[in-house]
């Protein structure tokens, strides 16, 4: 099988200094990254939340694909090298082998998401606090079909004309 930087061939490069900041968490560039080399930290809220070192790891594809704000700031750690996609929603739908890698890897963390809620909601099932509501949040994301989506979160903010 055909690996995704492979599929990444011909597409520009970047070499990125450590603090460089490629996608700020709230902003919306249009741009996606796939790590060649380097180790690059995810930060929401500027906590770290993991820190990346996987050839092949791909930036920026929840905001492109979801017309929305990067959730996320992705910053390097250490000296690193990146493919950089300017128009990411074009390229995306004109590259099918791209697309097919990314929707695996997408079904992989839904995957492994709905097993951390299933666990969850076994720890907690018998509470009645704010943890209670695991079961909600999983049965949204398993049955979740239309094409617009919004995780609910009282977090997040919204317009309430």
């Amino acid at each position: 099988m055909t690996s995704i930087l492979e599929l990444c061939t011909g597409l520009p490069t970047q070499e990125v200094a450590p603090g460089t900041v490629l996608l700020r968490e709230g902003e919306r560039t249009g741009r996606l990254y796939f790590l060649i080399s380097g180790r690059i930290d995810i930060l929401k809220n500027d906590v770290p939340i993991n820190t990346v070192t996987e050839p092949g790891a791909v930036f920026g594809e929840i905001s492109v694909l979801l017309n929305a704000p990067h959730m996320a700031t992705v910053r390097a750690q250490e000296d690193s090298k990146v493919h950089v996609v300017e128009h990411a929603e074009a390229f995306l739908q004109s590259h099918s082998k791209v697309n097919y890698h990314l929707s695996k890897l997408l079904a992989q963390r839904l995957q492994g998401v709905t097993g951390y809620l299933v666990d969850l909601k076994k720890q907690f099932a018998d509470q009645g606090n704010h943890l209670a509501m695991v079961d909600n949040v999983l049965e949204s994301l398993v049955h979740q079909q239309s094409e617009e989506f919004s995780p609910g979160s009282d977090r997040d903010s919204y317009d309430q004309s």
